[in-house]
């Protein structure tokens, strides 16, 4: 009788699993490379096989189970050592040689991860445990070959016996590789949970059985996690044991009494290594077909979670993200989702950049209430950001770039305009407001957009004599501002400065040739980074240049409609958390 022997790490095999009529098992650890003489598995051959480092395999000893393995271990050390001790002349005679071994059958494991996986120390963790767990469920699987009565089962392989190797490969992948592998394979354009691809071709008379491989999506097994209430491990090694006992004839699809056999039989395997199983999840279904929301062209998908943006590479290395009207919602807060997404995006390495026309200590206080602010948030006196319309740019350890003025022949205008027709203004010098007046609208700037409080000036002299004004704000009614205020300043200023009109109650006069797009170039420039390389998020006209210069333009959808004409991609509104679906749709 054959006897198999995994190529493994020491003491790797804890199956406690005797079936009746089995072969008699030896096992070991995960080798993950073929000897020379043994074919390359068809993985090999597509991209992004990360092969892991064979193991020695010397002085690996011979043992059944996991516990028995230990005492064989033992044993051997002992038994070694007592032949170093000087033996008795009297002894007794040598007992006889022990009968010829029977052959082995080595079980030979390769596990792999695909390249654009970035590393993560949980991935990386689960496989050096299935370097350990494949061959154990190898095993366990081809044992109960001997006597397997499923009359669902595909029985071409059947008997081991003639083999003196058996190979299987696990590639560990994102959603994106297993998709286009379907697509390829099997003609089929979605994401999956597994993919298994026999390599069995049953007259080829050769020494070694190639089951084939095994490719797991890790995106999808921790989607499926999370519903079933597991582990990723979990969810992983049952995903293992599936596509075993596919390759070995296992086909749940071709009918009930099918899907019932290798049930049954996953069961028996994970119930023998003490492993948690829980059949198939709704979450292996394909994810792209989970349609909630579609927006210019783009569908998108409630049950990608940020626990999934784990295992994605980012697309990008730089999200620049307007404020008001984008990152808050119509409350001027920001929603639990779209802090975490930022938090999220952080974690895989995206450098977060606030381009907004708020004054920097007003950004600094709207995103401390959820803990992003700080030298460990996304925003501080020392990181980098444009300001004020790009006005005010910070680059690196958050140090001053660039600053424009208003011209102050503007301001005096504007200011003059303010008190003659008691329409309130508030005037922006870096991290401070002025007014000419109090007025509720006012405080609402500070109170509601946590902006710098204004301080109210006894005069026009006197404000223009003490601070350098980078730009002017008109409060408005959106009706007042559409049919008076923007039409009186568009031909007051020609040529001298520029009406810009982020949310529709505020009208802004800023210097000539600036814009938000303007500063985020020169941050571009200072920070030596590719516009290839930016995603840009926003809704208001200010936003247009910025989301042109960007790779990928997202407006979102309460944006004004000459923002989204020349956007990419239209999102979600900021009362939708657009900015957190932006980033898990399009950013990874």
């Amino acid at each position: 009788m054959a006897r198999i022997v995994s190529r493994a790490l020491p003491l790797a095999s804890r199956s406690p699993l005797h079936l009746p009529g089995a072969a008699l098992l030896r096992s070991a650890a995960a080798a993950l490379a073929l000897p020379p003489e043994a074919p390359a598995a068809s993985l090999l051959s597509w991209r992004g096989l990360t092969a892991t480092h064979e193991p020695s395999l010397a002085a690996t000893p011979p043992f059944a189970g996991f516990l028995a393995g230990i005492r064989g271990l033992r044993k051997l050390r002992r038994g070694q050592t007592a032949a170093k001790r000087p033996q008795p002349q009297d002894s007794a005679p040598p007992p006889p040689p022990p009968p010829p071994k029977e052959s082995e059958i080595e079980l030979i494991a390769r596990i792999g991860v695909e390249e654009d996986m970035p590393d993560d120390a949980e991935v990386l963790n689960i496989v050096e445990i299935l370097k350990l767990n494949v061959p154990m469920v190898m095993k366990i699987a081809l044992d109960g070959l001997v006597d397997s009565n499923y009359s669902t089962r595909d029985t071409s392989i059947s008997d081991v016996g003639k083999y003196d190797k058996v190979e299987v490969s696990v590639l560990l992948c994102n959603d994106n590789f297993i998709q286009n592998l379907s697509k390829e394979w099997r003609g089929e354009d979605c994401t999956t949970d597994m993919l298994s691809m026999s390599q069995y071709i049953p007259d080829l008379d050769v020494p070694i059985l190639m089951l084939g491989d095994i490719v797991i999506s890790v995106e999808t097994a921790s989607r499926q996690a999370e519903e079933k209430g597991v582990t990723l491990l979990d969810e992983v090694r049952l995903l293992v044991v599936r596509g075993i006992l596919h390759l070995l004839g296992f086909h749940h699809e071709a009918s009930n009494e099918a899907a019932m056999d290798l049930e049954k039989e996953e069961q028996l395997i994970l119930k023998s290594l003490r492993w948690k199983g829980k059949g198939l999840a709704k979450g292996s279904q394909d994810p792209s077909k989970l349609q909630t929301d579609s927006f210019d062209g783009q569908v998108t998908n409630s049950q990608k979670k940020a626990v999934t943006l784990r295992f994605y590479r980012p697309k990008f290395k730089y999200i620049f993200c307007d404020m008001d009207g984008t990152l808050l919602n119509s409350k001027s807060q920001i929603t639990a989702r779209n802090a975490e997404a930022l938090r999220e995006a952080r974690s895989r390495g995206v450098n977060i950049v606030i381009a907004t026309g708020k004054a920097r200590p007003a950004v600094i206080d709207v995103l401390s209430m959820a803990d992003l602010s700080g030298r460990t948030g996304i925003v501080s006196e020392w990181s980098p950001g444009v300001f004020l319309q790009g006005l005010l740019v910070y680059g690196l350890e958050g140090r001053q770039i660039y600053k424009r003025n208003l011209d102050q022949e503007v301001c005096r205008e504007a200011l003059i305009y303010s008190l003659e027709h008691k329409i309130p203004l508030v005037a922006f010098s870096q991290d401070h407001c002025y007014s000419m007046f109090e007025h509720p609208l006012v405080d609402s700037l500070h109170y509601v957009y946590h902006e710098p409080k204004a301080k109210i000036v006894p005069s026009i002299d006197n404000l223009l004599e003490t601070a350098d004004i980078q730009k002017v704000l008109f409060l408005e009614t959106p009706e007042g501002i559409s049919s008076a205020l923007r039409p009186y300043w568009a031909k007051a200023i020609e040529g001298r400065a520029h009406v810009v009109q982020a949310q529709p109650d505020m009208l802004e006069l800023v210097p000539p040739a600036t814009s938000k797009g303007n500063g985020v170039q020169i941050l571009l420039k200072h920070l030596s980074i590719s516009p290839d390389e930016v995603m840009a998020i926003g809704d208001g006209e200010n936003d247009i240049e910025m989301l042109q210069l960007a790779s990928l333009g997202v407006a979102l959808a309460n944006g004004s409609e000459k923002t989204k004409a020349v956007a990419n991609v239209i999102g979600a509104t900021n009362d939708e958390d657009g900015v957190a679906q932006a980033i898990y749709e399009f950013a990874f």
